[in-house]
């Protein structure tokens, strides 16, 4: 069977964009498709722009609590955090001797600081880059080769990753035989998913909606979304309306044409926010009293963590000893 690994990143509560966009069909693969299936969560990588340990672990509790939630089937699944896997470091300083300096030079998000200072009119261009962002690819690297990958689900921004990946596999391989599997990379476009004021939601961006935020604040923003300034009893134009894209994501197609009814009737924008609210509201009631139990009692999120490591150190363990014998000798 094909060996499917996604990272998480540990940047706190999810907002309802990555649900619908990545969470959501992730975890709707793993039940539908048969595999072996790797999620973890890349907390080493958050030490990259977060230097405050709370922080840290604080958002690391806010994701686990999130897929586990959304009902991630963890004995088909195997679930960990980054940082509960040694053998990942161990793997990254060999592929660290492994790729060229320029390969790094050419990775986007080393690219991208670069064109921050230069547009900045700093002397430095490295400015404020720390070599964790710099050997970022490498670490990644590290946590697809070690499982044997064959596929990484990605967007676009990070296929590069993979393809780095991929090079330090065949290099390592046309050097000392067939130790790595050369991992592919699946695009995975994931859905356009609409903040309130229209563009793409992001917390960068401050419109987004918290996944488990209380009912009360869940309707405070549904009720902030931007509309335009057709009157009560006036037609709604359903092509033109973030309410109505996003009540499609949540509704049966029975659903989404009684709205379109009640749209083209002339449904005024704060009835058309309540359905929305009671929509959204009711497929993420059981999900939001789950992750509100499982942050209240955090020994049950640690012991499925624990539970996903000792499953994928089986692994590791096992790939990192190849691989020790064969480029350094070492018998494990």
């Amino acid at each position: 069977m094909k060996t499917y690994l996604t990272g998480i990143q540990s940047t706190g509560m999810p907002h309802l964009g990555n649900y619908l966009g990545a969470i959501k069909p992730a975890i709707d693969f793993s039940r539908e498709h048969e595999g072996n299936f790797l999620y973890f969560i890349a907390d080493y990588h958050s030490l990259n722009s977060i230097k405050d340990p709370k922080v840290i672990s604080e958002q690391t509790y806010e994701v686990a609590a999130t897929w586990l939630a959304l009902s991630l089937d963890t004995s088909k699944a195997c679930f960990y955090k980054q940082s509960d896997i040694p053998e990942i470091f161990e793997l990254t300083w060999i592929l660290q001797c492994h790729i060229p300096k320029g390969d790094l030079n050419r990775a986007h998000s080393y690219k991208a600081k670069l064109q921050a200072n230069e547009e900045a009119g700093k002397k430095d261009l490295d400015h404020g880059i720390n070599g964790g962002l710099f050997s970022y690819p490498v670490l990644m690297a590290a946590d697809i080769l070690l499982f044997n990958t064959d596929i990484v689900p990605v967007g676009k921004d990070q296929i590069q990753h993979v393809e780095m990946a991929r090079s330090i596999a065949q290099r390592i391989n046309g050097h000392y035989g067939d130790l790595l599997v050369e991992p592919q990379e699946s695009l995975s476009a994931g859905k356009y998913i609409p903040g309130l004021d229209g563009r793409k939601m992001s917390k960068s961006y401050g419109n987004s909606i918290p996944l488990f935020c209380t009912e009360k604040r869940l309707k405070k923003l549904i009720n902030k979304i931007t509309t335009d300034s057709t009157g009560p009893d006036e037609p709604k134009n359903t092509e033109d309306s973030l309410i109505f894209d996003l009540y499609k994501f949540f509704s049966t197609k029975e659903e989404v044409q009684v709205l379109a009814k009640k749209f083209s009737d002339g449904i005024s924008w704060g009835h058309a926010k309540l359905e929305l609210f009671e929509k959204v509201n009711e497929d993420l009631s059981k999900a939001r009293e789950k992750y509100n139990h499982l942050m209240d009692n955090r020994e049950l999120i640690d012991r499925e963590l624990e539970n996903g490591a000792k499953k994928a150190r089986v692994i590791a363990r096992e790939t990192l000893s190849k691989v020790r014998q064969n480029i350094m000798g070492l018998q494990s």
